[in-house]
């Protein structure tokens, strides 16, 4: 999946830079979105291949973010959040997410997950 434009949606500026960087470094071209508007309209706009989508976001529910993107469009949808109760984890698979990464988390395993989606 390298080269492709992955969306990171994160309000988190360190969460942001360390995800940029990994996925640069990786080949992939990133793409970010600090907001629940911005990123729909990142996505609507950009179209990006991948999208890596925060739940804790200022504006808006990130779950709710996961059924709109779903309706947008069919980018595979990693939710990296601190959210680590099992039952945001459901959630956010059956609105759509192709998978779920909690914070704290490992560079190399976001990156193998990206790659398996």
């Amino acid at each position: 999946m390298t080269g492709q434009r992955v969306l990171i949606v994160d309000d988190d500026l360190h969460i942001r830079r360390l995800l940029q960087g990994t996925l640069a470094r990786a080949g992939y071209e990133p793409i970010e979105a600090t907001t629940a508007r911005e990123a729909l309209e990142r996505a609507r706009r950009d179209k990006p291949d991948a999208i890596l989508l925060d739940l804790g976001l200022p504006d808006r529910d990130g779950l709710e973010i996961v059924q709109l993107l779903r309706q947008q469009g069919s980018a595979p949808i990693l939710v990296v959040s601190a959210r680590d109760a099992t039952d945001q984890k459901v959630a956010a698979l059956d609105l759509g997410a192709h998978d779920y990464v909690t914070k704290p988390f490992d560079s190399e395993e976001v990156l193998a997950r990206l790659r398996a989606t």
